[in-house]
This record gives C-alpha cells, structure tokens and sequence, in this order.
C-alpha cells in the first residue's frame, strides 16, 4: 500500500489465492482440514490416488495416509500461486522421510524431495476440483523402489512392459 490507499483489485486477488493456497497447504501438511479451503463436494486426482476422490472426507483420508507415511511432510510452495478467473495453479515441494507404509509398500526410511503442482477450479473462492501432478517415477527412484533412469534397470523394466530396449545415442 502506498499514499494511503487501500489495495488494489489485483493486489486483493494475489492476498487471496495466497491464503487459499496456504489453508490447502496446512490442510495436506498440518492436518487442518479441507472443509477451511474446499467446497464439500471437492474432487480431487493425483498420481498416488487409484481413481478420483469426491468429497471432503475421501480427499481427508488420502492427506492422512500421506501423513502417516511421511510423518515429518513439510508442502512448501516454490512460487506465487497464479490465478485466472475460476482457475488457479499452486507449485509446490513435498519434503519428508519414508517412515510408513505407503500404498502396500513399507517404509524405505529414505528422504524425498518433489516438486509438483496443484491445478484448481474455484467456486466462490473455495476449490472445488483440484489435480496433482508430481513424478511419481523419480519419487520411486528417490525411495528406492525403481532404478534410476537412463540405466540398465530402467532398460529391463521397460524391456518388460513391452516397450523393447532404448538404444543410446548415436554419435552421427
């Protein structure tokens, strides 16, 4: 704010979409709830969740099993939250430790460290729809659950799920 005046239309946007992407952040993080940043009927889909979640209480009990596995989850935003109209975009980095069992899988004890993001659809300024894009690969990678890439591994995983032998580059 400057000579006195209040903020602008545009200032008053980025204020807003910032609080709504910390209220989502502590909701994934903190446990504090989707119901503070979320409309009820809230859909959500992200690489980790077998089919899309509807309800509060579904996406709840993904964000718990998340914290469970990562005790010690720290969602920290990488850049400013954008937002167009009814559409909004929140980067993030996830920080934590394996310590749980996660989809079946028992804890590695290892770090990771991912970034993604958080595409949204707003109704009256609550999210309504909200995608998570991450790569799942490299976080298996991290975890030590897949090989790395570009390696023999990968070429033997891929090798049998059909996709045949990558061949390296040429020096043409």
């Amino acid at each position: 704010m400057s000579g006195g005046q209040g903020l602008g239309d545009a200032e008053l946007e980025r204020a807003e979409i910032d609080e709504l992407a910390d209220c989502w952040s502590r909701a994934w993080t903190d446990g504090a709830g989707f119901a503070a940043c979320c409309t009820a009927g809230v859909s959500y889909e992200d690489p980790l969740a077998i089919r899309p979640l509807k309800g509060l209480d579904p996406v709840e009990r993904h964000a718990a099993t998340l914290r469970a596995a990562f005790p010690d989850v720290r969602v920290e935003r990488t850049a400013p939250a954008l937002q167009r109209g009814a559409h909004a975009c929140i980067p993030w980095r996830l920080r934590g430790t394996h310590l749980g069992e996660l989809a079946g899988l028992p804890a590695t004890e290892e770090k990771l460290v991912i970034h993604g993001l958080h595409y949204l659809e707003l109704v009256d300024d609550r999210i309504s729809r909200a995608r998570g894009f991450f790569d799942l690969y490299d976080g298996s990678v991290q975890l030590g659950l897949l090989p790395p890439r570009g390696g023999l591994g990968e070429s033997a995983l891929l090798l049998l799920r059909g996709f045949g032998l990558r061949r390296g580059k040429s020096s043409a």
